[in-house]
């Protein structure tokens, strides 16, 4: 569906014309953006004409996913108003701000958890399927200065009366319980109990994500837990005690949700909760886990392909965590700042920040305060990311060298991980000139991936496979290409 504005949409055009893309081809790269998200779209070189020359503007995620292609050939963000359709049904703001004062703060992320779950009952995508395309990394400038500059809230107290307003503005749902039985709502008590089981919620969702990936249905509970657990709790009244450790819990909950969106390809959903898990894990004084969110944006910016932005957010990470941060923490983050230096191509910069990483790991200790979201680094992670890092940078004799070392201890409880380096082995072998041992280590991850719902190791397994197609005619590829069908045809 369009509709149409008043003349040619010249913007539009003089945008394309810069960007040197052609009305076909704006197309073809609207409708593989709308395929990457479920999206069936059938866009020609006829459609972008009428956009261009009769003004019609495309409905629904169409808008998002014209900005986002045009960006891409670019480099940088294009909003809306810059290609003549600002008034398209615009992107929700919800998830972006991040707000000084605690209780908007709590406005903030309480309005994403609802909005989050009546998309996903509306059917079709919902709100993230409008959001299409609409991520955009210079989002990440305020959260992350404002969190350098003042990493922890003063006091997070939320007396009975605060709570019973916030109760009224939310319809008088919000953080509420009828104590007596007559009718009359009360501002929820929250205590130490309710935490601990938002904790454990998170405890159980890492695992879950790790081993059967972040589409699973399993991991698809998070946001529901944010909107019917935790949304009230915050809404609630707790003493300044309570309200920390229930930011922080909540913080860890919002970076999975954050994550699994991430995982899943809804790079616009992952930004909004990492934006709202970095305000929360400010007002619950956690610095770390402020440093875990801001690594978390670091690697999705560097996927995304702004890896000078990656280095930016993994430094502002660790600048704040000097001297407060655990070794195994601070050697995470080093290598975070790794990967965002390879991707960029800087070679020396990559080596060093390794280095780092590998020091503060060897200094780690067993008994070391780790917190419990780290649970999952250790040196098969290291070397994982350390092999990516030397991928990156074109480097098939280190690539080959860290992946043995990151596969030489397979679980069955980092499920994803280990199908992640499986591609990375089969891609160091390929570039050896091993055509054999890259399609038996693609075979194996093909299979890993199969088992799990991940479009980022999808997006691995068909860039495996791009990389192999001047060996097509070969019957081991050929093989394999079989095999990766049923995964590449799926919906992601």
């Amino acid at each position: 569906m369009s509709r149409e504005l008043r003349g040619p949409n010249e913007k539009l055009g003089t945008v394309l014309a810069l960007a040197g893309i052609s009305n076909a081809g704006l197309a073809r790269r609207v409708n593989d953006l709308g395929a990457q998200r479920g999206l069936t779209l059938r866009y020609d070189k006829t459609s972008v004409a009428r956009w261009v020359s009769k003004g019609m503007v495309p409905q629904g995620a169409a808008p998002h996913l014209i900005a986002a292609a045009i960006g891409a050939k670019l480099g940088r963000p294009v909003p809306l108003h810059e290609i003549g359709l600002a008034d398209a049904d615009p992107a929700p703001e919800v998830g972006l701000a991040f707000p000084r004062d605690v209780g908007e703060a709590v406005r903030a992320a309480t309005e994403l958890y609802r909005l989050d779950l009546a998309g996903r009952r509306a059917g079709s995508g919902g709100i993230w399927q409008s959001l299409a395309g609409s991520f955009a990394v210079s989002a990440y400038a305020t959260p992350a200065s404002r969190w350098l500059i003042t990493p922890a809230d003063s006091s997070v107290a939320r007396d009975a009366a605060v709570a019973e307003a916030a109760q009224g503005a939310h319809g008088g749902s919000g953080g509420a319980v009828d104590a007596s039985g007559t009718g009359e709502v009360t501002p929820l008590r929250v205590g130490h109990s309710d935490v601990a089981k938002l904790r454990e919620a998170a405890s159980d969702a890492r695992r879950w994500d790790s081993k059967y990936g972040g589409g699973d249905w399993r991991s698809s509970m998070v946001p529901e837990c944010l909107r019917v657990d935790a949304a009230p709790l915050l809404l609630g009244a707790y003493s300044d005690e309570v309200g920390r450790g229930l930011f922080g819990a909540t913080a860890e909950l919002t970076r999975l949700a954050g994550w699994m969106a991430f995982d899943t390809g809804q790079q616009e959903a992952a930004q909004r909760y990492y934006i709202q898990a970095l305000r929360l894990a400010r007002a619950a004084a956690d610095v770390p886990l402020g440093g875990y969110v801001l690594a978390s944006m670091s690697l999705q910016a560097t996927y995304r392909g702004f890896a000078d932005e990656g280095v930016d957010l993994a430094q502002a990470a660790l600048e704040r965590n000097r001297g407060l941060a655990t070794a195994r923490t601070m050697s995470f983050f080093r290598l975070v700042e790794a990967r965002a230096h390879a991707k960029a191509g800087d070679a020396v910069a990559a080596g060093a920040a390794l280095k780092a990483a590998e020091g503060w790991l060897e200094r780690s200790r067993d008994g070391d305060a780790d917190p419990s979201w780290l649970g999952f680094y250790s040196y098969d992670r290291f070397a994982a990311d350390a092999a990516e890092c030397y991928r990156d940078l074109k480097a098939p004799r280190q690539v080959r060298q860290f992946t043995e070392q990151a596969l030489s201890r397979p679980t069955e409880e980092f499920v994803r991980s280990h199908g992640l380096r499986l591609v990375v082995s089969a891609v160091a072998e390929l570039e050896s000139g091993n055509l054999d041992a890259a399609c038996a280590a693609g075979t194996r991850a093909v299979e890993v991936a199969n088992r799990i719902s991940s479009a980022r190791t999808t997006e691995y397994v068909r860039d495996l496979l791009h990389r192999l197609e001047p060996y097509g005619d070969e019957p081991r590829v050929v093989e394999l290409r079989e095999r990766a069908r049923p995964l590449l045809v799926a919906p992601a």
